[in-house]
Formats: C-alpha cells, sequence, structure tokens
C-alpha cells in the first residue's frame, strides 16, 4: 500500500503540482497587461449563403455578431431564448442584459441559462434579473447526492440565441468585451426549419436542469417546463448535435471522426484547446497517410497554458504522419470549426479534448453545403495568414526541458 501510495503521488500529485506552478507563474506574467484593441488579426465580414430552405450566416469578429444579436433580442415580439457559458459583467455584458431586460418589459418572454461555475468572478449583483425574465443558474455542483454519478459533473459550455423561431445564433462566442474585440472566434446564425432545431436543444436542456418543487419544502423558487411544439418540416442540409452527459449522449465526437474517416481531400480544424484522446489522433494521422491535406490550427498561445503544453505531447506523432500544425499568434483563437472535402462543415462549442468531447454540454452544428465549405476554407486560409507553422525539424530541435515537461504531464490528458 505504501508503495501504491506513492507510485500515485508520483504519477497524479507531480504533474497536478508542476500544472499549479506553471498557471501561477502565467497569471503573475500576464497580470495588468492590457488587451488588444481593434483589429489586430485577420476577419472576415460577415457572408450569408442560402443552405436548404434558410440561410447561413458566419462571423468571425465580436462586433459583428453582438451588434446583430442585438439587434435579433430588440425586434423580438414573442420569445428569446439565451444561453451562455460566460457573460461577463463588462459594458458589453450589461448590453445584453438591458436588451433582454427591455424585451420583457414589453411582454417578450425572456428565458436565460448560464453557468455557474465559469462565472463565480462575475460581481453577484450583475447576475440579479429583472422580475418577469426566467433564469436558469446551472449550479457548480450539479451532482447533489449523486457523488459517484459522473454524468452530473459536466459544465454547461453552450452558447445559444434563438429568436422568435425565426433566427438562431450558435458558436463560439460567450458574451464579454473582451472577446468583441481581442479574440478570434467564429459563430453562426441561422434561418429556416433548422431554427426549430436549435430551440429544440434550448428547451431540452432547461426542462432538464430546471428547478423543480420540493416534495417538502413546496418552494415557489422554481421554474415550469418549456413545452415547444414539434417541428413543422425537416431540413436535411443542417443537423444540430447535443452533447448531453446526463444521458451519456456524446454524438459530437462521432461527428468528427466519421467526417475525418471519410475525408479524401482536405481537413481544415481549428479549435481553442487539443487535447483529444488516441482514437482521435489515429483518425487524423491515418487520413494524413492517406493522402488527405489535414491542417489544425491551434493558438500559439492560449488562455491556459497547461492546456498548451499538454497539447503539444501530440506534436511528434502529427507532425511525423504528415499531419500540419498552424499556431494563430497575436490573439487568442477560440472557434471551433471544420470543414472536410469542400462540402462538410461544423461550427459549434466543443473543443477537440475530453471534456468537449465526452464531458461537458455541448452543441455542433454541421452544414452539408459546398457555398458554405468554400467560405470556410477562406476563412481557414485567412486565418493561416495570421499563423505559424511549426516543421517537424524545429519541433524535433526543442530544447531537452520541453520534453521533459511535456512527458510529466501527460497523466493529466484524461483530465482536460
Amino acid at each position: 500500500m505504501r508503495f501504491l501510495r506513492r507510485l500515485l503521488l508520483a504519477v497524479f500529485g507531480v504533474p497536478v503540482a508542476l500544472a499549479v506552478v506553471m498557471s501561477l507563474v502565467d497569471g503573475y506574467r500576464t497580470r495588468g497587461k492590457r488587451g488588444l484593441r481593434g483589429k489586430p488579426f485577420p476577419v472576415t465580414p460577415p457572408l450569408t449563403n442560402s443552405v436548404g430552405d434558410g440561410t447561413v450566416t458566419t462571423y468571425t469578429f465580436g462586433n459583428d455578431l453582438y451588434e446583430d444579436m442585438i439587434a435579433a433580442i430588440d425586434g423580438a415580439k414573442k420569445q428569446i431564448f439565451l444561453e451562455t457559458y460566460i457573460w461577463k459583467g463588462d459594458e458589453v455584458g450589461q448590453r445584453f442584459k438591458q436588451a433582454l431586460a427591455s424585451a420583457t418589459e414589453r411582454g417578450v418572454d425572456v428565458y436565460c441559462i448560464y453557468d455557474e461555475l465559469a462565472n463565480l468572478v462575475v460581481p453577484s449583483r450583475f447576475k440579479r434579473f429583472p422580475e418577469g425574465m426566467h433564469v436558469l443558474r446551472y449550479p457548480t455542483y450539479a451532482a447533489g447526492w449523486r457523488f459517484f454519478d459522473l454524468s452530473r459533473y459536466g459544465r454547461d459550455h453552450r452558447k445559444i440565441l434563438v429568436v422568435d423561431d425565426t433566427v438562431g445564433f450558435v458558436g463560439g462566442y460567450n458574451i464579454g468585451t473582451a472577446y468583441a474585440t481581442e479574440w478570434r472566434d467564429t459563430h453562426v446564425r441561422i434561418t429556416g426549419p433548422g431554427v426549430w432545431d436549435l430551440r429544440r436543444a434550448f428547451a431540452d436542456f432547461w426542462n432538464l436542469n430546471r428547478r423543480r418543487p420540493h416534495p417538502l419544502t413546496h418552494s415557489n423558487d422554481t421554474e415550469g417546463p418549456l413545452l415547444i411544439e414539434t417541428a413543422p418540416s425537416w431540413e436535411p442540409d443542417l443537423r444540430f448535435h447535443r452533447n448531453v452527459p446526463r444521458l451519456w449522449m456524446f454524438p459530437i465526437r462521432s461527428m468528427y471522426l466519421e467526417a475525418i474517416n471519410r475525408a479524401s481531400r482536405n481537413i481544415y480544424l481549428t479549435t481553442a484547446y487539443f487535447v483529444p484522446d488516441e482514437d482521435f489522433v489515429d483518425a487524423l494521422k491515418a487520413a494524413a497517410q492517406r493522402g488527405v491535406d489535414v491542417r489544425i490550427l491551434l493558438p500559439l498561445k492560449s488562455n491556459h497554458i497547461v492546456v498548451d503544453w499538454i497539447s503539444r505531447g501530440y506534436f511528434s506523432q502529427l507532425l511525423g504522419s504528415g499531419v500540419r500544425i498552424l499556431r494563430f499568434k497575436d490573439a487568442m483563437i477560440h472557434a471551433k470549426t471544420a470543414t472536410v472535402d469542400g462540402f462538410w462543415s461544423t461550427v459549434g462549442t466543443a473543443n477537440i479534448d475530453r471534456l468537449s468531447l465526452t464531458g461537458n454540454y455541448e452543441i455542433n452544428l454541421e452544414i452539408f453545403d459546398r457555398d458554405v465549405a468554400k467560405q470556410m476554407e477562406e476563412i481557414f486560409s485567412r486565418d493561416e495568414s495570421n499563423a505559424i507553422e511549426l516543421t517537424a525539424d524545429e519541433w524535433a530541435s526543442r530544447e531537452i526541458h520541453r520534453k521533459f515537461t511535456e512527458l510529466v504531464l501527460t497523466p493529466l490528458r484524461p483530465l482536460l
């Protein structure tokens, strides 16, 4: 037993301690630094494509997205669904809150969901909402007495806005001033039959996690169920995939693997954090080895230094198989997108890591359309112009202490 304790301490204790030290040092180094302003990175103006019986508009700059989201909220007549992971109490966050409050005052049914853990640093006064707004705070600890039920530990990492059954938004953008100009992310706006699927996704999460009356206290601090009518029609060119840990549903990973395994020409993948499982890595390597142009775009330096270092542990085998690794400079790239073979694309909230693919509540839009795929390829090309490619020779010649750090952090992969 003594040997086992020491072994566990060496295997997990040392990496955790190293991760804590790295995070503290990085936090100290970046403390007080002012964020970038304006447009320090190339962006693509919003562009709309017709898809099936609706449209898909792609956004790569936060200010453009927020203006259209606020306009949709201001024009709401019946109902608004807003769900976000992070909702800052800054200028942009206040603007969204005021727009939703104004909608409530004019009789619109407003429903909001945000993740409590992700917003612990947001002032409590900001999280007081006007009477009449329906607000679900997804709790920091959702397992209750079910300590060992792993399905109840996932975070709500989704970002959704649906207005009046007519327009929906989904993608990687949280709500906050920094995201408006300093982060490079991707979001889409949809119209047409696909909006119903986004409404359904919101309503299902609400009904699964809403506050219910306690049988003993008869508390009035409850929220009723959201009742959504059946879909009027199917939209075959758009498909939403939802990870629902409470139901052990994780289709987004399968969606990615199927697209990668079917690729014959190119795979352009953008993700903020890259900590895949070995099956995912093997699929990318196999695609590259059969001649597919596989490119992965990552941040040169993300907002989570430990994740950056753990990601580097995959680079040797990927580069050795012919996968190209591009690192976006001067800004945090937070997009979660991919496009394959000029036909298939996805935009959503899931990163390529275990937390997103097999842990958190996530949602990704899958699109089968050549015009959208062409636009996604153009966006990737523009991002690539602001990236530094990592070569196999450069990576092989890195210092020995970097290799050692990557090795020590390897046991943390399953936790991220």
